[in-house]
């Protein structure tokens, strides 16, 4: 897409969110051939403890539950009507007992089990989130960005590198990119 700005559409999404009652995120699903880059950059394996922070309809979880090893995918969102589809598409993909959904505000809910985290949530938002990812995640901890960067803080990887809507996906890593 060129002409492509994040931060142009931050500021549009803020405004679209205002209307609808407040929410700070507005629901846009990660297209399936965005998938591909997602796990590339979470490179989830056993034993990981995946976090989405804003899952929507699961479809994130439900696939990184369905095709790898991970001990766990945890479906955090503050929509009753998405988490619920949420829960179904998992029911429906066979992976119900792996996933876990937490219907509430990702500001509120703890993830320090959380070993790897997907957003794909406004620059604002992250910003937002850095004192709690700091507070809460382990050193080692991999957060993945897709399209809206952490400010201040530096990506070890990206991966996509391509301007366009859902094209670029930041990864960070607790102790490193946080590093003042």
């Amino acid at each position: 897409m060129e002409g492509f700005n994040p931060d142009g559409i931050d500021r549009e999404l803020r405004w679209i969110a205002l209307a609808f009652g407040g929410v700070s995120v507005p629901f846009v699903p990660t297209r399936d051939e965005t998938l591909e880059l997602v796990f590339e950059a979470l490179q989830l394996g056993e034993g990981d403890v995946f976090y989405d922070l804003g899952c929507g309809n699961g479809k994130v979880v439900v696939e990184a539950a369905r095709r790898f090893p991970i001990e766990k995918a945890v479906c955090v969102e503050a929509r009753r009507e998405l988490i619920e589809e949420a829960r179904e598409r998992a029911i429906n993909a066979g992976v119900a007992d792996k996933v876990e959904f937490i219907h509430g505000d990702m500001f509120k809910v703890d993830i320090s089990r959380a070993t790897a985290v997907y957003m794909y949530l406004l620059t604002s938002v992250n910003e937002a989130l850095k004192p709690k990812l700091e507070k809460e995640l382990r050193p080692g901890a991999r957060v993945v960005t897709l399209d809206f960067q952490i400010p201040g803080w530096r990506p070890v990887r990206i991966v996509g590198e391509r301007a366009g809507w859902q094209k670029t996906v930041y990864v960070y890593v607790i102790g490193e990119s946080n590093r003042r």
